[in-house]
């Protein structure tokens, strides 16, 4: 049986930092990643943005040259996924039927983009936006004469696509259920402000709208049928509704799990030396007040990998990072650092006309997140805030020239 002593499940940013982090942390073990792509691991955020845009070829969203993995002694193991796990075995089964064993295993297989149930969502022409075959298709298809476009989701992924298509001159409608975009992860002002960036932009963009099935003709996606009975006629269809954690055989195999698999402060499973990141990995997170939570960015992914290496390598340090992400649309760079969940307070910095300004949030008069549209000044002052869930008034947070002079000045609180 093929063995490592460490095995990677996942080859997106989580894995391959996990394995560039055990080489700088100066593992000497084997290392072993499993990806059901058949690229050597890449970058994911640039799919839906200037990749799909025909702005940055492949080669250069590469999250290290191809060559670089097997100099540093990694094996790569593509086009496979990962069916079970034993845990009291230690070892694993491949789509392939192989087995391969491991001293520890580091779960960083993200996530499955949420399909649609509704009659018609397996037609041609209906798409995903998850890893690169995703976006050749769709690219595919835009070369073979599909102008007009429904986008299905009005979180990042679906506005990100809605520009990118908008800027290449196709005819882009874009619905979302609930009553505003991003409901679930910013304020109602920077909804707004990115609702009318997109209606100018010629985005018909339609809020509460439900879509009932997906009209098709020879196989293909012909239309969107709406709970209204309207159907909007389309060449294509961009599903960006989420995702669901990829964590079924660690499930199987007795992992505990919610919304993604748990884990502890060190990224550790309750399965023995078994550790999950990135997406897939539910931990408490004290920048939201203690909750149990999911966070989907690089950043986490890449922060989660180096709490799980130095675990493994015996010099454990508890994951305590503050998240940021950030959304690129049009010549807007949305930078956002904390988390705005359960905020009661919103004050805007700057000007929204000038599309140069920054949402703060509070919660009980405490700073919990900066939402920066090309503010990157706030963006990184702000970090400080959030780190400290500093107590402003938000009237001096409002007219403030700098919110670096407002660090020093603020009440910290102290988070345990």
């Amino acid at each position: 049986m093929r063995a490592a002593d460490v095995v990677i499940v996942g080859t997106g940013h989580a894995g391959a930092q996990t394995a560039i982090a055990l080489h700088q942390q100066g593992f000497d073990g084997s290392i072993l990643m499993i990806g059901r792509d058949s690229e050597p691991p890449y970058e994911r955020p640039p799919l839906s943005k200037e990749y799909l845009a025909g702005e940055k070829p492949f080669e250069r969203i590469y999250i290290r040259p191809p060559a670089f993995w097997a100099e540093k002694g990694i094996e790569l193991l593509l086009g496979q996924t990962v069916t079970a796990v034993n845990a009291r075995a230690r070892s694993v089964t491949l789509s392939a039927g192989e087995s391969v064993g491991y001293r520890w295993l580091v779960w960083a297989a993200g996530g499955d983009a949420r399909r649609l149930t509704c009659v018609g969502a397996d037609l041609a022409g209906v798409h995903s936006v998850r890893d690169k075959a995703d976006v050749d298709r769709i690219m595919a298809e835009l070369e073979g004469g599909a102008r007009r476009v429904t986008v299905i989701g009005g979180g990042y992924i679906g506005l990100e696509a809605a520009a990118v298509l908008t800027k290449l001159g196709c005819q882009v409608t874009l619905l979302e259920a609930l009553p505003r975009v991003l409901a679930r992860v910013a304020g109602e002002a920077l909804s707004h402000f990115y609702q009318d960036e997109h209606r100018a932009r010629g985005v018909d963009l339609r809020l509460e709208t439900a879509v009932e099935r997906i009209e098709g003709e020879q196989g293909r996606v012909a239309g969107v049928r709406l709970a209204s009975g309207q159907v909007l006629p389309c060449e294509m269809v961009i599903v960006g509704i989420g995702i669901s954690p990829a964590v079924e055989p660690l499930v199987a195999a007795g992992a505990k799990a919610s919304n993604g698999v748990e884990v502890d402060e060190f990224c550790r499973t309750s399965l023995s030396d078994v550790y999950a990141i990135g997406d897939c990995a539910a931990h408490v997170n004290r920048i939201a007040g203690g909750a149990m939570i999911r966070l989907e960015s690089v950043q986490n992914a890449n922060d989660m990998a180096v709490t799980a290496v130095k675990a493994i390598c015996g010099k454990a340090e508890p994951y305590h990072t503050v998240p940021w992400f950030w959304s690129n649309q049009y010549d807007l760079k949305l930078q956002t650092v904390g988390l705005s969940i359960g905020y009661d307070t919103a004050v805007i910095r700057g000007n929204v006309t000038a599309r140069s300004f920054s949402v703060v949030y509070l919660k009980d008069g405490r700073v919990i997140a900066l939402d920066c549209v090309n503010a990157m000044k706030d963006f990184v002052q702000g970090r400080k805030l959030v780190e400290r869930r500093a107590a402003l008034d938000p009237a001096t947070l409002r007219t403030a020239d700098s919110l670096k002079d407002l660090v020093a000045a603020s009440s910290p609180e102290r988070i345990h």
